[in-house]
């Protein structure tokens, strides 16, 4: 008979173990390693105009917590529109914030691929390091070799499936994942980390990356899920911001997005000095940034459950392998670490920024003035634009499935571990064939991409998709 003592035993050296040894090395040596290879990054942006503001404040700030960290522009690779710091609704030209307390994040940013030059097909050929498939910008690719880490950050729009790039283009889960494939097929890296803010950006990996890539991912939410911006100006003199509320003339805009600045300002809570950094892992960072990050679901339901996937193992890795060692030298300081609390700040879903920002520029105009008129008529067309496109998917969802059926097809979510869909060429084919009957899905009627995923997954031919389509939007 076994005593409890050796149960605690044997439970004592299995402990200890798994402590020893991960991957063959021990929990020691994964925080404190030095490494070997190139620390490269890649950040995009993958919107444009001014109510996106957020996201191009995000890529910045990250930015300047890469050069904090003591990568060198050489290894750092920029995507962003470049539409904010001049655009002629920015209070403050030349000057981009990512917190209501922030300093400027803009002042020194490369500017890589900005413009129309931001786009899919750059970013591919970007990571592929496939220098003659780049159009524009500064022709700098991700050169990495065997040994190199490389952190990418995504931070934009995003729906069932899919990511956003500028001009409505968008880029479908398994175009990324395959992505990825290829770059690890190359051979041109150690491990990548990849880090992604968008809605329901969970089902970009969710049951679709593969665990041996030596890939780790952490996504702002789960796959059925939106995410958030935060430090969002007050919407209306009554219903105003009542806590970390950005400076009064952003007014309808967010100054960035709650994943983002909970793992960017993560840094100056926790990462203050060098030693920091090479002892705090990636997974000790998603504790805390999951923890912030779902704070606000207790009291407003305004916030998102970060996820891990991919090779979760690597999550014992130190930060400082991917974001670099904090250096006591550098004099940027872009926020004030005493003044974090996005549990006191105004949240926007992604999908309703447009809105807010519309809702927040009609009340606060002068009565009577053409401001509050435009205002007006912009705000009723977004508002008659959703309603629109929720009715023909309605719509679509009754002739295909019949009326007592269709709602609950439509917004089926499948288990965690599965995919959107079986086919994502038929996803893919399916899109379109709606929207050439039924318009242009905007970021808010992306929404409906669950939808036509589970019309493919139920086994609806093309042909019966088209026609249904034309008939739903014809009425």
């Amino acid at each position: 008979m076994i005593s409890r003592y050796n149960i605690v035993g044997i439970f004592f050296l299995v402990l200890v173990s798994i402590v020893v040894t991960i991957e063959g090395r021990s929990i020691t040596q994964f925080l404190t390693q030095k490494t070997k290879g190139t620390k490269w990054v890649v950040l995009v942006a993958g919107s444009n105009g001014w109510t996106n503001y957020r996201h191009q404040a995000n890529v910045c700030h990250a930015y300047q917590i890469m050069k904090a960290g003591g990568l060198k522009d050489e290894n750092i690779i920029v995507f962003m529109y470049d539409d904010i710091a001049n655009n002629t609704e920015n209070p403050r030209p030349g000057v981009i914030i990512n917190n209501p307390h922030g300093h400027d994040v803009y002042k020194g940013v490369p500017k890589d691929y900005v413009g129309d030059d931001v786009n899919a097909n750059n970013f591919f050929n970007v990571i592929l390091a496939n220098k003659s498939g780049v159009v524009g910008g500064s022709g700098k690719v991700l050169k990495s070799g065997p040994n190199d880490h490389i952190f990418i950050y995504f931070t934009d729009h995003g729906a069932p499936g899919v990511i956003s790039m500028p001009y409505n283009e968008v880029i479908y889960a398994h175009e990324l994942v395959n992505m990825l494939k290829k770059k690890h097929a190359s051979g041109t890296y150690d491990r990548l980390v990849f880090y992604l803010e968008a809605c329901e950006s969970g089902s970009m990996f969710d049951g679709i990356l593969p665990k041996g890539l030596n890939i780790y991912a952490m996504t702002a939410s789960k796959p059925d899920e939106d995410s958030y911006g935060t430090y969002c100006g007050e919407s209306t003199p009554v219903d105003s911001c009542w806590g970390q509320c950005p400076p009064p003339e952003f007014k309808g805009v967010c100054l960035g997005d709650l994943f983002n600045v909970s793992w960017m300002e993560d840094r100056y809570k926790q990462f203050s000095d060098v030693q920091d950094r090479k002892t705090n892992s990636l997974h000790q960072q998603y504790s805390r940034v999951a923890k912030r990050t779902a704070a606000n679901l207790t009291y407003h339901n305004y916030g998102s459950h970060v996820q891990e996937y991919g090779d979760k193992v690597m999550s014992f890795d130190p930060l400082a392998a991917y974001l670099g060692e904090t250096s006591k030298n550098h004099s940027h300081n872009s926020v004030d670490a005493k003044s974090f609390s996005t549990s006191s700040s105004r949240n926007v879903d992604q999908r309703s920024t447009e809105l807010f920002y519309l809702f927040t520029k009609h009340q606060n105009a002068p009565e009577g003035s053409d401001e509050k008129y435009e205002a007006k008529v912009k705000l009723n067309e977004l508002m008659s634009q959703r309603s629109q496109v929720d009715s023909n998917v309605k719509h679509l969802g009754d002739l295909l499935f019949g009326v007592e059926k269709g709602n609950e097809v439509l917004h089926s979510v499948r288990p965690a571990g599965k995919p959107l869909v079986d086919n994502w060429d038929c996803l893919k084919s399916y899109v379109k064939i709606f929207e050439t009957h039924c318009g242009r899905l905007t970021v808010y009627g992306r929404k409906h991409v669950r939808g036509i995923a589970n019309i493919c997954n139920a086994g609806i031919t093309s042909e019966k998709m088209a026609a249904m389509s034309a008939q739903a939007c014809s009425s």
